[in-house]
């Protein structure tokens, strides 16, 4: 007979903790919080200096579901521009869920508004990787500047998702088609296959 261990208190907290920030925002309280997890306030407390160190990281927890969603493993697809637009392929079908509330860590970050907040900090890393990622391909592809490329492309990333989180937007390959005029504007068109 195999049993199933029980996840730990810390675990229970992070899980709840991103399951409440996402749909109702970082001003959850620390009640609702612990009786989600179903963890006492005190043992929230030993495990944690307090509700901000929660929410970096839950956030941080999240960082790896999050890339494995949204960026293509290494080589599928192989080109540069399909690689850049497989990110808003996998945004725009996130986005069709009912559930979907935005990217978590753009929310985090606009709600907090203090770029020094633990979870600030962990939300600023998650975005900068997706942006690292988008430059990475642009130079791949040899594109003149790169680091602009990748800096639209994220400004179209947060925009649509932000839009779709917030219920004012169907993306419907509106992500896609967007970021693909970027890549064309920027001579990155259909069919190069990169260095």
């Amino acid at each position: 007979m195999t049993t199933t261990a029980k996840p730990s208190s810390r675990d229970r907290l992070l899980d709840a903790a991103a399951e409440l920030i996402y749909r109702q925002g970082v001003g959850t309280g620390i009640d609702a919080l612990c009786k989600a997890a179903g963890v006492s306030k005190r043992s929230m407390y030993q495990l944690f200096d307090g509700k901000d160190d929660v929410l970096a990281a839950a956030l941080a927890r999240q960082e790896p579901r999050l890339t494995a969603l949204l960026v293509p493993p290494p080589g599928k697809p192989a080109a540069p521009r399909d690689r850049i637009l497989y990110v808003f392929q996998r945004l725009e079908e996130a986005a069709a869920s009912p559930d979907y509330r935005g990217c978590p860590f753009l929310a985090a970050q606009v709600e907090l508004k203090d770029p020094g907040h633990p979870a600030s900090a962990v939300a600023a890393r998650g975005k900068q990787a997706l942006t690292d990622f988008f430059q990475a391909e642009a130079e791949r592809a040899g594109v003149a500047e790169p680091g602009l490329l990748a800096r639209r492309l994220a400004i179209v990333y947060d925009g649509a998702s932000a839009r779709a989180g917030i219920r004012s937007e169907v993306l419907d390959g509106l992500a896609v088609s967007t970021a693909a005029l970027l890549l064309d504007a920027a001579g990155l068109a259909a069919g190069d296959a990169g260095s």
